[in-house]
């Protein structure tokens, strides 16, 4: 034979088996959307391909048969099947399970609608107890030190009450609630949030920028949505003890139980404890106050016909905490002979929500809280009492395109304290008299979406203060999202905030200056726009996600407090003239094929005010902020390593006059941690680590004259004005609100967790 003829058979007998490979081709989706870049391969016969950007694959040569087919994406569960493979079938329709909810999370705050994150127009950031755990904390305030854009803001070096700042704005800015009712706000923005233990939290929802349309006042610089945990879902039990050696003590504690058929109940118990004065710096006074609180939560849910809502919860909060002198003890409270700060706070919140039994949805929401406050501030006594009602009739219907949302909320406050704020001066002398608003009002929204890559929210709330009157907020919305990896959205809006300042500002109550308030204090207002962008990057071994904004913020009307016109004074009043906040903010995200995940972020802001053409830029407001996590995962035997960080700076500080020879702004600081995690077992894991390794610490004159804190070596002249004398040659008087930093160093953490779940 000849040799020309060796290829032609070589084909001839290769024909059969062409004639018998087949095509293998589908799509991959999650969630009703198409998985770009997901890896598709036949181990048996070790071949395969990727997704195309529709999610969709094909494998040429495939004999029939059967094969086991394998699908692994970055983010997603990996997909094992055992197929056969016939001469003739349809295209194969593969799910992928998300293995990070990040992307499908269900979010309220944004639109009081339950939608997935990706789907809402407003952007909304979700964090769950995993991301809290990286860097265990004993309470929510703690705990979002490693958000982007929000910084928990100490507000005395003594007491170490603090607020919550978002995008450079001070805390009364900021509204906090629990599952989605406005019930922490006025004294407990300062003295409440604590006690808010994170045993009980499902996840918590952020949304930056004024969301007044929805939630009415205080929701200025944004919202912090606490979603408590839901009885049907949560773990028969929760265990989770720390400590320190400073020697702070926290227990977590949370059982779920059945009463009958149709009702669940949770309760979580939240305990710590801190009773070892410290004073590293030197100054005299404790470095942290010594805290003695526990909080106790208790949720039901009940079956109802037709899947119908009825959730009803309620929690107790007690704490007593002091900070001062070292040899203060209670005996010296409100006295002057050794100087301290001590708060005893008691509070009772009731939360319901209710889905009334008629065809339309429509959810009865109502919440009532009662906050008692004493306190002693040197020989300053500040005694407060605070009800605050809430209910709120909303109803959702789609209508075609139309997803509307309406709503009736009402507010009634009652505050009264023994300050001049409740103070009413007549020809006869001075009556207490508190204070009793009532706010009504009726918003309603539509999220209309236009076409399939396109949504526009419209909004608009009447308010009707009985104090201020009528006040209206409109809101903007549109979302593009040209594919699952893109979404631009653009939001606009109006802001306003009824201000209290007592309840808001601790160096009022602090007794080292003489309040003042300059004429009667308008609601502040304000404008806001921001633009969002959200992008998603499939990489060969990673996934890349990106989420920047950009914001700006225009506010009229807005109350400063004056500082530096007189060293013994706060003087409040409406800003004559306009003030700005305005910035950038970037958030990344990586999480790779191996057991490893990034998360960082970034904010610029600056913010400032102009009156008489003359542009100031407001104490404690910092330019930059920064956050980062890294984790890693050695699967092989249980452990999980995890570096957090944040990084703030600069701000002005208020120092007393000129000549205070402090330092006028602040260094960028950073707060470092890192932290080990064994598991053992299914449902017991420890952990321990290092907070604040860098320690760092802001300066030890951090408060002025803290060995004269009652003044009594301080002269005066006639117009109360401090005498530079030798003792005192920069004219300081005792003041303890220059604070930017905690003043815990470097500390180590140990814990345990037991998780027994739903069998």
């Amino acid at each position: 034979m000849s040799l020309k003829n060796i290829p032609l058979l070589c084909l001839l007998y290769t024909l059969p088996l062409q004639a018998q490979t087949r095509k293998l081709e589908g799509k991959i989706t999650s969630d009703g959307k198409p998985v770009p870049f997901a890896s598709v391969g036949l181990t048996d016969i070790k071949t395969g391909t990727t997704s195309n950007e529709l999610g969709e694959f094909k494998i040429d040569g495939v004999a029939p048969g059967t094969h086991i087919l394998q699908v692994t994406a970055v983010g997603y569960v990996k997909y094992v099947q055992q197929i056969r493979i016939a001469a003739t079938g349809a295209p194969y329709h593969i799910e992928l399970q998300a293995t990070s909810s990040a992307l499908n999370e269900v979010v309220v705050s944004g639109t009081l609608k339950a939608v997935s994150k990706m789907e809402s127009p407003v952007p909304v950031e979700v964090y769950s107890p995993v991301f809290f755990r990286r860097n265990p904390t004993p309470s929510i305030f703690d705990a979002l030190q490693n958000i982007n854009g929000v910084r928990p803001q100490l507000n005395c070096n003594v007491c170490n009450t603090g607020d919550i700042h978002i995008n450079g704005l001070e805390g009364p800015y900021t509204m906090v609630m629990i599952d989605g009712m406005p019930i922490v706000s006025a004294l407990s923005t300062v003295y409440g949030l604590s006690g808010i233990p994170n045993s009980l939290v499902e996840r918590v929802e952020i949304v930056k920028g004024p969301a007044s349309a929805l939630y009415g006042s205080e929701a200025v610089a944004g919202l912090i949505n606490i979603i408590t945990k839901d009885p049907v879902t949560a773990p028969l039990l929760t265990a989770d003890v720390m400590t320190t050696s400073w020697q702070e003590h926290n227990v977590d504690l949370g059982l779920r139980f059945n009463i009958g058929k149709k009702a669940k109940s949770l309760v979580g118990i939240n305990y710590y404890n801190y009773q070892q004065p410290e004073d590293k710096n030197g100054d005299g006074f404790t470095d942290v106050t010594l805290q003695h609180r526990i909080s106790v939560f208790n949720k039901w849910s009940f079956d109802r016909k037709e899947g119908r809502v009825f959730t009803i919860a309620a929690r107790y909060f007690y704490e007593d905490r002091w900070g001062g002198e070292m040899n203060w003890d209670k005996q010296f409270r409100g006295t002057d002979s050794v100087y301290g700060e001590s708060i005893y706070t008691s509070r009772v919140e009731l939360i319901g929500n209710y889905q009334l039994p008629v065809k339309e949805k429509m959810m009865f929401q109502f919440s009532v809280n009662q906050h008692d406050q004493n306190s002693a501030y040197g020989t300053t006594w500040f005694n407060a009492k605070q009800n605050i009602a809430f209910a709120q009739l909303t109803w959702d219907k789609q209508l075609g395109r139309h997803g509307l949302v309406a709503g009736l909320p009402f507010r009634y406050t009652f505050y009264d304290d023994n300050t001049t704020a409740t103070e009413d001066k007549t020809d006869l002398g001075s009556r207490n008299r508190p204070d009793r608003t009532y706010l009504p009002g009726i918003f309603v929204q539509d999220e209309i979406k236009l076409a399939q890559a396109h949504t526009l929210l419209l909004g608009m709330r009447y308010d009707y203060n009985s104090i201020h009157g009528s006040i209206v907020t409109p809101r903007f919305a549109y979302k593009w999202a040209p594919d699952h990896n893109n979404v631009l959205r653009l939001n606009a809006g109006t802001g306003y905030r009824v201000v209290s300042i007592f309840t808001e500002d601790h160096a009022a109550l602090t007794g080292a200056r003489e309040v003042v308030i300059n004429g009667s204090l308008d609601p502040e207002r304000s404008w806001n726009v921001n633009l969002n962008y959200v992008k998603k990057i499939p990489l060969n071994n990673a996934f890349l996600g990106l989420d920047g904004t950009v914001f700006y913020t225009r506010f009229s009307n807005r109350i400063m407090p004056d500082y530096t016109t007189d060293a013994q004074k706060i003087i409040y009043r409406n800003l004559d003239g306009h003030a700005v906040s305005k910035g950038i903010s970037l958030n990344t995200d990586v999480t790779f094929s191996f057991p490893l995940k990034l998360i960082a972020g970034a904010t610029y802001t600056e913010v400032f005010q102009v009156e008489q053409g003359e542009k100031t830029r407001p104490m404690l407001t910092e330019k930059i902020t920064g956050t980062w996590s890294a984790s890693y995962a050695f699967r092989k035997i249980g452990l999980t390593f995890d570096y957090t960080g944040n990084l703030y700076g600069p701000m002005l500080l208020p120092r007393l006059s000129e000549e205070d020879p402090r330092a006028a702004e602040s260094p960028v600081w950073s707060i470092q941690n890192v932290q080990l995690t064994k598991k053992l077992g299914k449902n017991w894991e420890i952990y321990g680590g290092l907070k604040n390794i860098l320690n760092f610490t802001p300066p030890s004159n951090s408060i002025a004259r803290s060995h004269d804190p009652f003044d009594k070596q301080v002269q005066f002249d006639g117009n109360g004005q401090v005498i530079a004398t030798p003792e005192n040659p920069y004219r300081l008087t005792f003041d303890p609100s220059y604070v930017f930093a905690p003043n815990q160093g470097i500390r180590g953490f140990l814990g345990a967790r037991y998780i027994l779940p739903v069998k």
